[in-house]
């Protein structure tokens, strides 16, 4: 098993699985991130047996969205910009598991899957008015990711999808 955080939330990765917290991969920092005037980057790349996850991680129970940026927009610029560097990373990353782990996603056997891991506050209030209804998100992220994944998936520590292979705490 592999364990990996993101801001307070600590993520457990099944045995088997390959992952790397992407958007701190040194390729990604050193040469992808400046790329075309800037480049986004998912958290997580989580690569199993049959698909390769990309997970973007918001955690808005501490701080309030402050983005002014649609989610879903900033999202599938999440994505599409990491599938851009994996297919870098693959041939000119400089750290062998970086490049393996790019290799291993980019096999034309598994799958691409979207996770958005989102923690909400548990009370509403007008501090945060901004966090995002998964409800209302979901049809936005479905047609932003339809591309790679057309139907992404939304959890968080309480809800998971069936076909994950990590859980959050």
């Amino acid at each position: 098993m592999t364990t990996l955080t993101e801001g307070r939330l600590t993520f457990t990765f099944d045995t088997g699985c390959d992952v790397g917290k992407y958007d701190d991969w040194s390729f990604y920092r050193r040469n992808f991130q400046s790329a075309a005037g800037s480049s986004k980057a998912v958290d997580f790349v989580c690569v199993g047996k049959d698909v390769a996850w990309l997970i973007e991680v918001k955690d808005y129970r501490l701080h309030p969205r402050t983005k002014l940026i649609d989610l879903s927009d900033e999202i599938a610029a999440k994505v599409r910009d990491t599938l851009a560097g994996l297919a870098t990373a693959a041939t000119n990353a400089d750290d062998p598991n970086e490049k393996e782990i790019a290799q291993r996603a980019l096999s034309s056997k598994r799958r691409w899957r979207v996770a958005l891991h989102l923690e909400r506050p548990v009370q509403s209030s007008r501090l945060w008015q901004n966090v995002p209804d998964p409800t209302k998100l979901m049809p936005k992220l479905k047609k932003r990711l339809k591309f790679v994944d057309p139907d992404p998936e939304i959890v968080d520590t309480n809800q998971s999808c069936a076909d994950m292979s990590w859980t959050a705490a």
